[in-house]
C-alpha cells in the first residue's frame, strides 16, 4: 500500500490522557490500547498518521487549594504553622547551627509561610504526601532534610564539576515526556568495567561520591521544575541496567540501598514514575531487599520492563522524537539536520507478512529530501527510490534492498533531485507480527 504524506500530516496530534491507573512493580507486557487517526483515505488497519499514544497516565496530584480535601488542607495549615513556629523559636535546625535566611529556603523557595507563597505550598504538600498527610511526620522529615542539606553542602553541589565530569556518563536529564516532565537517565552498566567498578565500590571515597553524583543528579532535573500550582514539579526517572553489576559483591548492594534511602528521605514527590529498563534477572532479587525499605506510595511508581520491551514501553511516556537513538528513538546528540520543532513525528503500520511504503514528494527541481526512521523491532526489508514525474525518466534506486535484522540507530539518508518527483521508501514486513514504523522526512529549497 502507498501512502502520500503532505507536509501538513506532519503535525503531532495531541495524546489523550487516561485516568489515574496504579501501576504495580512487575513487568511491563500487555500492550496499552492506542488510538488511532485516519485520514479518510486509507484503512485504519494499515495506514500512516500522526503518532498518537495514550500512555498510563501520571498525572501529578493538583497543588491548588481549591482541589484538596478538607482534611489535607488542614494538614498544609498546621504544617505551616508548625513551621513558622520552629523558624521563629530558632530550632528547625540543629541549636549549635547559626540559622540564615537561606537556611529557611529549599530549592529556591522560601519555606516561611508568611514570606513564601505558592510554590511554598507546593514543597509543604510533597513531604504531606510523602507520610501521608502525617503532619509530625512530614514536619520532621522537612526538618531532618533541611539539616542534612546543610551539613552536606547540596546547595552548592551543581558546582562540583570534577563530580559531573567523572559521572555524567552515568546518569543526566535528556528532554521532556508526553506531559513535560525532564527525563532523567540513570546509565549504570557504565559501572560494568572491573576497572571503573572497583575505583568507584571499592573504597569509602568511591562511594561517597557516587552518593554525591546521585545527589547532583536529583539536583540538577529539579533545577528544571516549576513549584507553582499546575506546573511540572516532578520528573520521569529511567533506570537502565543493561550490563549493570549483579550482586555478586556486597559494597554494590550496600551502596544501592544507600542511594535509595537518600533520595526517598530527601527528595519527596519527585519522581513521578521510575521506569526501570533492560532489567536482568537478578534484579528481582535485589528488588526483595530493598522492597522492605520502599513505602507504597513509592512502589507504586515503579514499571519494571525486560530488554524486548524497552523502545515499545518508553514510548507510552516519551514521543519517539525525545527518545535517544541507544533506546529505538530518533534523538540523536547534537543533530544539526532535524531540530525538534522540525522533528514532529509520523507513524506507518506494517501488517504481518505485507509492504508499507512512504511516498515524500519533491514538486521542485534541486531540492535535498532528508528522512529519518526507526521500526519497532526491525526484521524488515528496506529499500528506497526516486521516481520522476515525467513516465519517460528512468527511477533511481536510492538505497537498494537490506534486510535490517537488528539496528541500534534509526536509518536516515538524503537524495537531491534532478527534476520532480518523489521518494518512495518501502518496508516489507515477511514477519507474522505487525510493525511500527516511526518517521519524519523535511524537503530543503535549493
Amino acid at each position: 500500500m502507498t501512502v502520500e504524506v503532505s507536509p501538513e500530516q506532519t503535525q503531532m496530534v495531541e495524546s489523550a490522557v487516561k485516568g489515574e491507573e496504579p501501576v504495580k512493580l512487575e513487568e511491563t507486557a500487555a500492550e496499552e490500547k492506542k488510538a488511532e487517526v485516519s485520514d479518510g483515505k486509507y484503512p485504519s488497519s494499515d495506514h500512516s498518521s500522526a503518532v498518537v499514544e495514550r500512555s498510563p497516565s501520571f498525572k501529578e496530584e493538583s497543588n491548588f487549594l481549591s482541589d484538596l480535601k478538607e482534611s489535607e488542607r488542614r494538614a498544609l495549615f498546621e504544617l505551616q504553622s508548625k513551621l513558622e513556629e520552629a523558624i521563629a523559636e530558632g530550632n528547625l535546625l540543629k541549636k549549635d547551627s547559626k540559622e540564615t535566611d537561606e537556611d529557611f529556603s529549599i530549592w529556591g523557595v522560601p519555606l516561611l509561610p508568611s514570606k513564601g507563597g505558592k510554590s511554598t505550598d507546593v514543597v509543604l504538600l510533597k513531604f504531606l504526601r510523602a507520610r501521608e498527610f502525617k503532619v509530625k511526620d512530614a514536619f520532621d522529615m522537612l526538618k531532618n532534610t533541611l539539616r542534612w542539606r546543610k551539613e552536606n553542602k547540596v546547595d552548592s553541589i551543581l558546582d562540583e564539576e570534577d563530580i559531573r565530569d567523572e559521572f555524567g556518563k552515568a546518569g543526566f536529564i535528556n528532554g521532556l515526556d508526553r506531559e513535560g516532565h525532564p527525563v532523567c537517565y540513570n546509565v549504570l552498566g557504565v559501572f560494568q568495567d572491573a576497572e571503573m567498578s572497583r575505583i568507584v565500590f571499592g573504597s569509602d571515597e568511591g562511594r561517597k561520591k557516587f552518593l554525591r553524583s546521585r545527589v547532583q543528579l536529583m539536583e540538577q532535573g529539579i533545577k528544571e521544575l516549576d513549584m507553582r500550582p499546575g506546573e511540572v514539579s516532578s520528573l520521569l526517572h529511567i533506570t537502565d541496567l543493561k550490563d549493570v553489576i549483579g550482586l555478586s559483591k556486597k559494597e554494590v548492594r550496600d551502596t544501592i540501598k544507600q542511594a535509595v534511602h537518600l533520595l526517598q528521605d530527601n527528595y519527596p514527590e519527585f519522581v513521578a514514575k521510575n521506569v526501570i529498563i533492560n532489567a536482568p534477572f537478578w534484579y528481582y532479587a535485589l528488588n526483595a531487599i530493598l522492597s522492605p525499605f520502599l513505602t507504597q506510595r513509592t512502589k507504586s511508581k515503579f514499571v519494571v520492563v525486560r530488554p524486548a520491551k524497552v523502545t515499545e514501553t518508553l514510548l507510552k511516556y516519551i514521543s519517539p522524537e525525545a527518545i535517544p537513538t541507544q533506546y529505538g528513538g530518533l534523538k540523536r546528540e547534537n543533530d544539526n539536520e532535524f531540530s525538534m520543532e522540525e522533528g514532529r513525528v509520523l507513524e506507518l503500520t506494517v501488517k504481518a507478512a505485507s509492504v508499507g511504503t512512504i511516498e515524500i514528494p519533491a514538486l521542485e527541481t534541486g531540492t535535498t529530501l532528508l528522512w529519518d526512521f526507526v521500526v519497532l523491532g526491525w526484521e524488515v526489508n528496506y529499500t528506497a527510490e526516486f521516481v520522476p514525474s515525467d513516465e519517460g525518466s528512468y527511477t533511481i534506486i536510492v538505497q537498494k534492498g537490506k534486510r535490517i535484522a537488528s539496528q541500534e540507530e534509526p536509518i536516515r539518508n538524503s537524495f537531491r533531485n534532478n527534476e520532480p518527483g518523489k521518494v518512495i521508501l518501502t518496508i516489507e514486513n515477511s514477519t507474522l507480527k505487525k510493525k511500527r514504523v516511526f518517521y519524519r522526512y523535511k524537503v530543503i529549497s535549493a
